[in-house]
């Protein structure tokens, strides 16, 4: 096919299923240098337990083989516990930290982060043994069993230490995927024991803890820091809305055989600092599983007192919302994500969206204030049977002048795209051109598979746009 204008439908608008006119709250957008701010806060934390090392006779230690190994493993231990910290503070879910970097990225730090600790604290283990065992002539076998059985937290350490390993293991990727996503994250909520356990042998046998007035003030403040965070933000906010807002579950809906949609009613609801496009960790307090939170985006724009999600049954959690009671009381966590209208920079928006990501699009769609004409969705879907929310779209779009590209049709087998099989004959980046021509002028917004925004990522900057206006969220976890 030459044009891509054959797989453009226009429908009037849908008096059945009217869409409601939201009241707006734009999220408050994070400056880019707060980005930076927290990265430079990081290293300067790493070169602080340095500078502690040093002062503490780290260099002046190594003149022999067995000081060597002792003062490189108080370093690797230092440094590990450093970022222990760190990790934990990046999921903490600090609104600030959250907002600059979104869940997808700190996430990915998150994990590269955690992977270095663990081995920074594994080489700690291995040379301090190897140190002390030298030192006094012994076998380290033999050395690794008094220090566990004679130093004072060591057994703490070493249950503590036997948590993070099996956190570990289980985040590596091959491990990750044979596991279903509701026991990974029970599984990874033990490294909060595991670095409890740690405490009271660094403050007891860690000398570099309290070396010096400075060092007790800052390996103190830090601890107190990533607790009062996790109380805060992870506990205490939570909790807070969830009461104070009171959502209950007043509908589920279906939507097609393998989507619903959950309607919430609650209290003074645009008091959250919430937006379309943003999502919740929700807990649905309706039966078995309720302990266990899941990410899902709002699917139209908030009011006063309405919420709702649109959810594909991709597994367990999902699966289990069609089961969800009206009445049944909702637990939330947020609002999270960047795909809303305060990272908006240009008057003109282009929505992406792949299957179940038009859920925070078509949030966004109703949300957005624009003139007619400068809003497109671009909306790709298997068949005419997975167009879901379409009814809805169609009003909105007849109401506000938005465009609608629906392309429909089976994966392009052969290459990594964002366009269905029928366009073949197009690359991504001309398909893109084509069915909006001035897309360099435009944000442009994309949720979907991972390697679905991939492609449509790459056609957006190959007709140049630049990549700070392309704004995705990603859920893999």
């Amino acid at each position: 096919m030459a044009t891509l204008t054959e797989v453009r439908e226009t429908y009037p608008a849908s008096p059945q299923r009217p869409v409601r006119v939201a009241q707006q709250r734009v999220p408050v957008r994070v400056p880019g240098w707060w980005r930076d701010a927290v990265g430079v806060g990081a290293w300067l934390s790493m070169l602080v337990v340095v500078a502690l090392w040093i002062s503490g006779g780290g260099i002046q230690s190594l003149g022999t083989v067995a000081g060597a190994f002792t003062s490189i493993g108080r370093l690797t231990g230092l440094v590990s516990a450093d970022l222990l910290l760190i990790q934990v503070l990046l999921m903490a879910r600090i609104p600030m930290v959250e907002r600059a970097y979104g869940q997808d990225e700190l996430a990915r730090r998150h994990r590269l982060v955690g992977f270095w600790s663990f081995n920074l604290m594994m080489a700690h283990l291995v040379a301090i043994v190897i140190g002390y065992a030298l030192a006094a002539n012994l076998n380290p076998f033999v050395q690794f069993w008094e220090m566990t059985v004679d130093y004072p937290g060591m057994l703490l350490a070493v249950a503590g230490t036997l948590l993070l390993v099996l956190v570990t293991v289980t985040s590596i990727r091959k491990a990750r995927k044979k596991l279903r996503y509701e026991s990974w994250h029970l599984l990874h909520l033990y490294a909060y024991l595991g670095v409890g356990l740690a405490i009271p042998h660094q403050l007891w046998t860690g000398q570099e803890f309290l070396s010096s007035t400075f060092a007790t003030i800052y390996w103190w403040g830090l601890w107190i820091a990533a607790v009062a965070a996790i109380a805060i933000w992870r506990v205490g906010v939570p909790l807070y809305r969830t009461f104070v807002h009171d959502l209950r579950v007043t509908a589920v809906v279906r939507e097609s055989p393998d989507v619903v949609s959950v309607w919430m009613r609650g209290r003074n609801l645009l008091d959250l600092p919430v937006g379309a496009g943003q999502f919740f960790n929700w807990r649905f307090l309706s039966g078995p599983g309720w302990t266990r939170s899941h990410p899902y985006s709002l699917s139209a724009a908030p009011t006063h007192d309405t919420l709702r999600i649109t959810v594909k049954d991709l597994g367990d959690g999902s699966h289990a919302l069609a089961g969800v009671t009206p009445g049944s009381r909702v637990v939330i966590e947020g609002p999270y994500g960047r795909l809303h209208a305060g990272v908006r920079t240009r008057p003109k928006v282009t929505l992406m969206a792949s299957g179940i990501g038009i859920s925070p699009l078509r949030a966004l769609l109703e949300e957005l204030p624009a003139a007619p004409g400068d809003v497109t969705l671009l909306y790709r879907a298997h068949s005419q049977a997975d167009l879901v929310l379409r009814a809805e779209i169609e009003e909105i779009a007849t109401r506000t002048g938005a465009r609608v590209y629906y392309l429909v049709g089976r994966r392009l087998a052969g290459r990594s795209s964002w366009l269905p099989e029928s366009a073949a004959s197009l690359t991504d980046a001309a398909a893109l051109a084509q069915l909006v021509p001035d897309i360099a002028s435009h944000d442009v917004f994309l949720c979907g598979a991972n390697p679905w925004m991939d492609a449509a990522r790459l056609a957006a900057i190959e007709c140049g746009v630049p990549a700070a206006h392309i704004h995705d969220e990603r859920f893999s976890w």
